[in-house]
């Protein structure tokens, strides 16, 4: 991934290449142009009219988050309370659940989010959702052919190295793999809206939200590392890493539950998270995550549909 192309514009370059860092000696992150790494657009060349902001930070993630707990739950009661009312009466709910409702109040939520989230953040933060989690499809689609093969070859080793583990006999996320027409759901919730999701979840939100704490948390309290932290959003690369690690960690805890936290699997997905952030750091670009993303899940759906003949055949699955 070390080859991919970064958006051109000296503002997404990631490294502050073209003009001194201000050099302030408490302040850290270090003066050293080397040191620092602009993850913001803005964040070197000539200075915006208006002074930087730190966004996404943890409160806007928090945010999102609760938006997203909200609606969820409006949408279980809904589908599963509604069109499935004997679920919630009997005591065991949770093995008599459809998959279809389940998968179908879960992309109910999801686009319910992103649709809220479209228009509550741009007024917190003066300027349009997508640029403020830094969606750039410019970067995506100029990088698509090389960012496509990444996620198919991601895909295809974490398989292979699934297949050599040690792993439950049943999961619950075999539960979504029982019928045909489970399949073909989970197969487009999976591959379009669930990495989409996730992706401004962890790349868009969550990433930039613990850097900007890591930086916060760090700052030197004096007046000088406080000028500095008004009039520039910097991101020093030790935050950076600490984000991508802790994220990663969240991003492999979401999926435990539905791999049966099995240790193996999960330290793949961290692994695979520590690559989608690279590249949304290294192209400043939460698309180009996401295409990858797709491309990693689409992969893995090609392939049980292959082995399942048209997911005819779906006692080939492992767990069946």
């Amino acid at each position: 991934m070390s080859d991919l192309t970064p958006n051109p514009s000296p503002a997404l370059r990631p490294f502050a290449s073209e003009e001194p860092a201000v050099t302030v000696p408490v302040f850290r992150p270090p003066a050293s142009p080397e040191d620092q790494t602009a993850f913001f657009p803005h964040a070197q060349g000539t200075p915006p009219a208006e002074p930087p902001v730190h966004i996404p930070h943890i409160g806007h993630a928090l945010l999102f988050l609760a938006i997203t707990g909200i609606l969820l739950l409006i949408a279980q009661l809904l589908l599963l309370g509604l069109l499935h009312p004997p679920t919630l009466a009997g005591k065991a709910a949770g093995t008599s659940v459809s998959p279809k409702l389940l998968v179908g109040s879960e992309a109910l939520s999801y686009l319910a989010t992103l649709a809220v989230s479209w228009f509550i953040f741009p007024l917190l933060w003066k300027r349009p959702f997508a640029e403020g989690i830094h969606a750039n499809l410019d970067a995506a689609r100029r990088n698509a052919l090389r960012l496509i093969p990444i996620g198919v070859v991601l895909s295809f080793a974490v398989q292979a190295m699934s297949s050599l583990s040690t792993l439950p006999k049943n999961i619950p996320l075999d539960d979504f793999f029982r019928t045909p027409s489970d399949v073909w759901l989970v197969t487009a919730f999976g591959t379009l809206l669930a990495p989409l999701f996730e992706e401004v979840l962890f790349r868009g939100f969550l990433l930039p939200a613990f850097a900007i704490a890591y930086d916060w948390l760090s700052l030197p309290r004096t007046p000088a590392a406080y000028e500095q932290w008004r009039t520039s959003n910097l991101l020093t690369r030790p935050s950076l890493v600490f984000s991508a690690v802790l994220t990663s960690i969240c991003f492999a805890a979401l999926h435990g539950q539905q791999t049966g936290y099995a240790w193996p699997v999960l330290i793949l997905l961290f692994c695979v998270s520590l690559a989608l952030c690279y590249v949304r750091i290294r192209l400043r670009s939460v698309m180009a995550s996401t295409l990858i993303h797709v491309s990693y899940n689409a992969t893995i759906f090609v392939v049980a549909f292959i082995a399942t003949g048209g997911y005819r055949h779906l006692d080939k699955i492992g767990g069946h």
